[in-house]
């Protein structure tokens, strides 16, 4: 074991969500250590800007290889972790390394200098790293998440500070693992198991310079208070409550399929899934009926075996946190269409829930609800259900489903989200830009945008032969 294994201590732990059964801890660096490795990425940093961007483009290629290579064993610790279905595990491994392919292939190019029109001389703007920066990462995805943050900067030429969550710290050392062995060099990448009160003195150090967020709402808004105070460059990615609207048009069998999958893959545990299904009266009963009846077959069980699509919540704490929003919903009046009520046993398992005639005064209607629980609103008309999808805090994604291009291009320009999907789930894909607006977030990550954000587009103006005419301006 590496030191970041040894003494127990609260915090950073291997807990099985099956059965809730702490299996292995691990200890906290400590503030020396944390200093330590900071300079040490710091000094990693000045050494990368004279590295050639096709090297640094090759690690991350070959840790795209590392990746699919491990993939049974990465899958299996977040079957072990967090209770994700294996199938999904799989699925989720090999998008993270689309991601670093992604970056290694593509990648150089949108490092190329960009030439600017300008009135006197020759200007370009280069795209530069800024040095050190600071990853907090979510546990729902673990190393999809660490991808989209991760390969763009090592690309950049930063050095990266990963602080992941306390529940997956096996994915998380697997991850540096992954990158040493792709010859990243040393400094360049590290993993930290920090306490809140470091990572906020993290954020508050000089050597680094930029920090991104996937986490609550609370937590951004913590973060971003640090980072304008410390004059940092940050990215928050804060979750959603993603609209899905299903219009009298729409091919019902494809749209209810799409719903369920969107709804309770992954335990309901995306911030990008169908969490308010809006439908319009017309197709009310119909969509219901099969709706419910799709998200019956939606059962639990043991993530490890394959053909498991619902596998346990992540920890007993987001279980019971789900269940007091549920239960807020159903004394004030919601109906349940199935499920709603904690299956007896142990782990932290939640079953497929349907609910409607959920209102503005109960938790469910303003709050995200992080597993898999779906609500369905019924519209009036087309307008009705934009009003009711806009009525939020958040601005994630959404989907419409309607198979007029003239009502889904409208619905599309006014969802006041961050990505809509026709006819579709929005789904992350290394080359398009992910983020939100409103409560989701601020920032954007994967293709282009995942690289200017954490980067110093540097102007660089030569005057030419415009040195005579600017000498005489002066005399």
């Amino acid at each position: 074991m590496n030191s970041t294994m040894g003494e127990p201590m609260p915090g950073y732990a291997t807990t099985d969500p099956t059965t809730c059964t702490r299996i292995l801890e691990f200890r906290l660096h400590s503030d020396g250590e944390v200093d330590s490795r900071v300079r040490k990425a710091q000094a990693a940093y000045r050494r990368s800007t004279e590295s050639d961007v096709t090297e640094r483009a090759a690690s991350l290629i070959r840790t795209a290889r590392l990746y699919r290579k491990n993939a049974e064993r990465l899958a299996a610790l977040s079957v072990l972790e967090i209770g994700k279905p294996v199938s999904q595990a799989m699925a989720e491994v090999e998008l993270a390394a689309s991601i670093y392919e992604y970056y290694g292939t593509a990648g150089p190019a949108m490092l190329a200098d960009e030439p600017v029109t300008a009135e006197e001389g020759r200007a370009i703007i280069r795209t530069a790293p800024i040095g050190v920066v600071l990853g907090v990462m979510p546990w729902n995805l673990p190393y999809y998440q660490a991808a989209r943050f991760v390969a763009p900067n090592l690309l950049l030429g930063n050095s990266v500070l990963l602080k992941h969550a306390e529940c997956c710290p096996q994915q998380a050392l697997e991850i540096a693992i992954l990158l040493r062995d792709a010859g990243l060099p040393s400094g360049r990448f590290t993993n930290l198991f920090l306490s809140h009160r470091q990572v906020a003195d993290l954020v508050a150090d000089p050597l680094v310079r930029g920090v991104s967020l996937t986490g609550s709402e609370r937590a951004g808004v913590a973060i971003g208070e640090l980072a304008g105070k410390h004059v940092k460059k940050a990215v928050l990615e804060l979750g959603g409550s993603d609209p899905f609207i299903v219009l009298p048009s729409a091919d019902l069998t494809l749209a209810v399929d799409v719903g369920t999958a969107g709804r309770f893959g992954n335990a309901g545990q995306t911030c990008t899934s169908a969490k308010r299904i809006i439908v319009h009266e017309d197709i009310w009963d119909e969509f219901l009926l099969s709706f419910v009846d799709k998200a019956a077959s939606w059962t639990t069980g043991d993530p490890a075996d394959p053909r498991t699509r619902l596998g346990p919540m992540a920890s007993r704490s987001a279980r019971n946190a789900l269940e007091d929003q549920v239960g807020d919903a159903i004394g004030k009046g919601a109906t349940v269409h199935l499920g709603g009520v904690v299956p007896d046993g142990p782990g932290s398992f939640y079953p497929a829930t349907v609910m409607s005639d959920v209102t503005a005064g109960m938790r469910a209607y303003r709050e995200e609800l992080f597993g898999p629980v779906a609500v369905l609103y019924r519209a009036r008309s087309t307008e009705h259900a934009i009003e009711i999808a806009n009525d939020t805090p958040y601005g994630l994604g959404g989907a419409v489903f309607t198979t007029d291009e003239h009502e889904a291009a409208f619905v599309a320009d006014k969802l006041d989200v961050g990505m809509v999907g026709i006819n579709k789930m929005i789904k992350s894909a290394p080359a398009l830009p992910f983020g939100g607006v409103k409560n989701s977030g601020i920032g954007r990550e994967l293709g282009r945008f995942g690289v200017d954000e954490f980067s110093n587009k540097k102007l660089i103006h030569n005057a030419s032969h415009a040195t005579d005419r600017i000498g005489s301006a002066h005399t």
